[in-house]
């Protein structure tokens, strides 16, 4: 484990460390790679459309090629998905051996201009079932700028709370993590790879977004649940089984209104991760309203100790042009609906007293015109230079924990501004 001195690194040290770490490790959602994942609808293949009736209007799955790995690396892959299905049905007939047919990136839009989410597939097959296509997440690369941010910084503040986030990572105890929107389902599938105690549970209200994910962006069917709280499938497809298992049995995939699956689940979560934006390109008031029963709810069900949420929001005033902010100022360039949405989570969620030991700040996401907003209960009230040293600091022992492919201090040290 990497054993750092908060105290003794400045930023641009930090800086230099954390890209020294993560030099040799590429990082296919880097955004050097984004003229292959961001598209436009013109030139990739549609591979899902339909019409929801939850406010998100033409939902589709667009699929573009990736140009990496190459098919030289195929063969490694094709013989770990063999040997894992040897390993979990001993005696069954090996003769079908795995083949891969490509990688693709798949982008999930909403009335075609909106792109919700990004991820990357890879489709197999069988020789025995050369009909059957089989999609799988490529769950450990994250693509689109916001969602790395988000998890960064959700990461970073939870490792700064005295939480034992290794401890989760390596299972010795669990996390519980919940996932207000689901999109194609990165963030969640990612989580639940990387950390072993993650348990995590989705609230996604839309039930085309729902099959979007698992038919069209390879998202472990297993993981979708009922409404009376059971699995949809009550045993896992074997081939899933294949792809998935240690995985897809700890994520729980639920058709519902956030405010609703809230009020009626009782669970404590240690990280919260909001991203629920319509078709419209909206942020639901209900979302964020200081009395709405959502926010009171999730107040109500947030760690009290270290408890941390993370909201992505589309910024009202475009800073891409800026490194941060205007010269000698450490204010993030807010506008009046992102400002109010930050003061209502953090009212809600740390309370009006003096003796709360929380805080909030946020962040500029890197090339596109988004911001994260992190509450967290656990961060003990300082001074701006002495938050970000330490979510900095705590930074590079989350890249190191989770073999992280990208480095989290870029997504912590552009615009970092504390809510008032």
């Amino acid at each position: 484990m990497l054993n750092l001195s908060k105290r003794n690194l400045s930023w641009q040290q930090l800086r230099r460390l954390s890209t020294a770490i993560r030099q040799s490790v590429e990082d296919e959602g880097d955004w050097f790679y984004s003229s292959e994942w961001w598209g436009t609808t013109s030139d990739g293949d549609t591979v899902f459309r339909s019409i929801s009736d939850k406010g998100n209007g033409v939902v589709s799955v667009v699929a573009y090629p990736s140009s990496r790995p190459e098919n030289c690396y195929w063969a490694r892959t094709e013989n770990w998905l063999q040997q894992r299905y040897e390993k979990i049905y001993p005696g069954y007939d090996h003769n079908g051996n795995f083949r891969i047919l490509g990688y693709q990136w798949r982008n999930l839009h909403f009335n075609d201009d909106t792109r919700q989410s990004t991820v990357k597939i890879m489709a197999a097959y069988r020789d025995s079932a050369p009909g059957s296509i089989y999609l799988m997440q490529q769950a450990e690369c994250l693509a689109v700028p916001y969602v790395k941010s988000m998890v960064s910084a959700g990461l970073a503040t939870i490792a700064s709370c005295k939480y034992d986030l290794e401890s989760a990572v390596c299972g010795r105890k669990p996390m519980k993590i919940l996932c207000i929107g689901h999109g194609g389902g990165s963030i969640p599938l990612f989580l639940a790879s990387k950390i072993q105690g993650a348990e995590v549970h989705i609230a996604e209200i839309d039930p085309v977004v729902i099959s979007a994910s698992v038919q069209a962006m390879g998202f472990p069917s297993y993981s979708v649940m009922t409404p009376s709280g059971n699995r949809a499938c009550s045993t896992p497809d074997p081939i899933e089984e294949v792809q998935w298992k240690g995985i897809h049995e700890r994520i729980q995939l639920h058709e519902s209104d956030a405010e609703k699956f809230l009020l009626e689940n009782k669970d404590l979560y240690d990280l919260v991760f909001v991203d629920a934006y319509d078709g419209e390109d909206i942020f639901p008031h209900t979302l964020w309203d200081t009395h709405s029963p959502f926010l009171n709810a999730l107040a109500d069900q947030l760690h009290p100790e270290h408890g941390t949420v993370v909201v992505n929001l589309h910024s009202d005033v475009d800073f891409r042009d800026a490194d941060v902010c205007p010269p000698g100022s450490h204010l993030l360039p807010l506008g009046k609906y992102v400002s109010k949405v930050c003061r209502s989570y953090k009212e809600v969620l740390l309370g009006s007293s003096s003796s709360c030991n929380g805080l909030a700040y946020v962040v500029s996401v890197p090339w596109v015109c988004n911001t994260s907003l992190v509450v967290s209960r656990g961060l003990g009230k300082s001074s701006r230079d002495t938050v970000m040293k330490t979510l900095m600091s705590r930074s590079l022992v989350v890249e190191n924990i989770l073999d992280l492919p990208f480095s989290c201090l870029q997504y912590l040290k552009r615009g970092f501004t504390l809510v008032n």
